[in-house]
């Protein structure tokens, strides 16, 4: 993958999103697993597969520190070439997502789940998706969350970035170390209401958040912008490391991210049964758990020799397809396998991603082999 302003190649990069792109696959091959809230051995392998690859998000974020970094065209420009590649697929995706999954439940499935409510996929809950898609995703779009993010990020990036042009290590440091706060914001809410704060006419916001003002102390530091801003500073002030030390350093780091996201969303499942706003605290991208992962994981890719691969390029250029596309395709392919007797979790859920990820790449490949589709997934 090549940066925005440079033509130089850099392997480990198409690495790590294809990486990235496979742990969503794996995030949402866990759902219908995840989601029995049984405490039984395959809730317990759907929580430790989510558990482990949620790293996913925060590394597709970081891949835009990197190759975006630094921007040297001016706002129109810039917004012209960046939001408008994601504009068009986003349309287009919160159109055919909802009438393919109209069609496959009512049409193809001889037999909807009984987790799914067939009241939501009517012919007029249907229409009202698609044109509700200028204010929000929804469940059938649920990966174009991220769209709507990445505009977010993109409208901000040349604003940061006239910052970094400028900015010293130390400017960067004092700017990631308010972020590592906000990353601790969501466990501080929780306990709070141990220590007796009882919030401030029914909300439970802290550090100025209340019915009036949803922007507290550290907004301004808050959500994937620190992760664009920390790929940054650990491309242009990398640690001189060997891969050896990186190793030793970013595997314990990991593993504790991971034991305190697995086991803090059993703990958080058993304590506040059926409170999802809570039990999605584990699981937030933009939380210390999930960032101690995110970094080790980036760290040790960014150490490895990845050499030039026809193939590697060939993935990591279908991965933005892969990622609009699969979402139906892990749907219809959860419902194969939970057919599947006598069949492991783990099994399952590692299946429908290996085979998720190869059905929506031959679905990005046919889409860009047509002018007009192609512009749908590039």
């Amino acid at each position: 993958m090549t940066s925005e302003n440079t033509k130089t190649y850099l392997p480990w990069i198409d690495f790590l999103r294809i990486l990235a792109c496979f742990m969503v696959l794996i995030s949402h091959s866990c759902d219908a697993f995840v989601g029995t809230f049984d405490n039984s051995s395959t809730f317990h392998q759907g929580v430790f597969w989510g558990s482990i690859v949620r790293a996913c998000v925060p590394l597709f974020a970081m891949m835009s520190g990197i190759l975006l970094f630094p921007v040297k065209t001016d706002l129109a420009t810039f917004y012209k070439k960046r939001i408008g590649r994601i504009i068009v697929p986003l349309i287009f995706w919160s159109i055919v997502l909802p009438i393919a999954f109209f069609v496959y439940l009512n049409l193809i499935k001889s037999s909807p789940s009984a987790l799914i409510d067939m009241n939501n996929f009517t012919m007029q809950a249907t229409i009202i998706k698609i044109y509700t898609a200028i204010f929000n995703f929804n469940y059938d779009t649920t990966p174009l969350w991220y769209m709507y993010m990445l505009i977010g990020l993109y409208l901000i990036i040349p604003i940061i970035g006239s910052w970094l042009n400028q900015a010293t290590k130390k400017d960067i440091q004092y700017f990631l170390a308010f972020w590592i706060v906000t990353l601790l914001i969501p466990y501080i809410k929780m306990i709070a209401p141990t220590l007796g704060y009882a919030g401030n006419y029914d909300q439970m916001g802290i550090w100025g958040v209340c019915n009036w003002n949803e922007f507290g102390t550290f907004y301004y530091f808050s959500g994937f912008l620190g992760y664009i801003v920390l790929a940054y500073y650990l491309v242009n002030y990398p640690f001189q490391w060997s891969i050896t030390k990186t190793i030793a350093i970013a595997l314990p780091l990991f593993i504790v991210g991971f034991l305190a996201t697995f086991f803090g969303f059993l703990a958080t499942q058993k304590y506040y049964p059926g409170n999802y706003a809570n039990l999605e605290v584990i699981w937030y991208f933009c939380n210390i758990n999930v960032a101690f992962m995110t970094i080790a994981i980036f760290l040790v890719v960014q150490k490895l020799k990845i050499p030039e691969s026809k193939w590697i390029k060939r993935l990591s250029s279908a991965t933005f397809g892969i990622y609009l596309a699969h979402f139906i395709v892990v749907q219809a392919l959860t419902d194969i396998f939970l057919t599947i007797p006598n069949l492991p979790a783990t099994l399952k859920i590692l299946s429908i991603a290996l085979l998720g990820f190869s059905l929506s790449f031959l679905i990005t490949k046919l889409m860009d082999s047509n002018s007009i589709t192609r512009r749908f997934i590039k």
